[in-house]
């Protein structure tokens, strides 16, 4: 599915419109989550559009600021989002897409975008973190 603009006037609820805190590009990031083990799967981006195909059809529709329009996750790989709920974060600049996903989240055919590059992996100590008043 393919579109020109991300700015394009969309059918989204005007309720939910004026409640969302879109970035300068009018976009907001988008994190899927898998519904019943609470794994992060993967960020992308959405504007009013994408949200609103997002809610209505059940299935995560995303903005691709690389390629400039909309994409359905799953159309071209089969690995499918299905959507359980959709929530705004206490700041409503960030959507949380609860999914039952069907094969890789990832682009590159893991199963989340999160697992490759593990910064502090779990378990570790942060410099400092459990030293009293090591924040102050």
């Amino acid at each position: 599915m393919t579109s020109s603009s991300p700015r394009r006037p969309s059918p989204l609820a005007p309720e939910i419109a004026a409640r969302l805190k879109r970035g300068a590009d009018g976009l907001l990031p988008a994190i899927a989550q898998q519904y019943d083990t609470g794994e992060v799967l993967m960020l992308g981006w959405m504007d009013d559009e994408a949200l609103h195909r997002t809610l209505t059809t059940g299935r995560c529709t995303y903005w691709s600021r690389s390629r400039q329009e909309y994409w359905v996750k799953g159309d071209t790989s089969g690995h499918f989002q299905w959507v359980k709920s959709v929530a705004l974060d206490c700041d409503a600049d960030t959507v949380l897409v609860k999914v039952d996903q069907v094969g890789a989240a990832c682009h590159t055919g893991a199963r989340t975008c999160f697992d490759a590059d593990v910064l502090l992996p779990e378990g570790a100590d942060a410099a400092g973190a459990d030293t009293p008043g090591a924040d102050q």
